[in-house]
């Protein structure tokens, strides 16, 4: 079981448990069990890529899914490479609410929090 966890932890995106819980309320309250999280990497934003989160019933060619405690989150085979071990958290303080990712693989950010390179 270490091993998987392990493996889990650098192979692809992780969604905590908070998030997880948050994911499952909006589906839940959208009345939708055939939606997943998709994350996506774009080109743009100051720093040259953003990042992407929104309900998708889509599946794509090349698609990596993931099973977060029966929420799904799925990337594209484009983004998979620059998401391989980012953390997808949800912040709920009086400063911010949110989707948080906090990514390995991003150089530097800009200030917004969505823009990385």
């Amino acid at each position: 079981m270490t091993a998987e966890t392990t493996s889990a932890a650098t192979d692809g995106i992780i969604l905590t448990d908070t998030a997880a819980a948050k994911v499952r309320a909006l589906l839940d309250a959208e009345g939708r069990d055939d939606l997943a999280l998709r994350v996506a990497v774009q080109p743009g934003g100051c720093s040259g890529l953003r990042y992407q989160l929104f309900f998708d019933e889509r599946s794509l060619d090349g698609d990596v899914v993931k099973d977060f405690d029966g929420v799904g989150v799925v990337v594209d085979r484009m983004s998979a490479p620059y998401l391989t071990g980012a953390t997808i958290d949800f912040v709920d303080s009086i400063e911010k609410q949110g989707f948080t990712i906090d990514n390995p693989n991003a150089t530097g950010s800009c200030a917004c929090g969505d823009s990385f390179h």
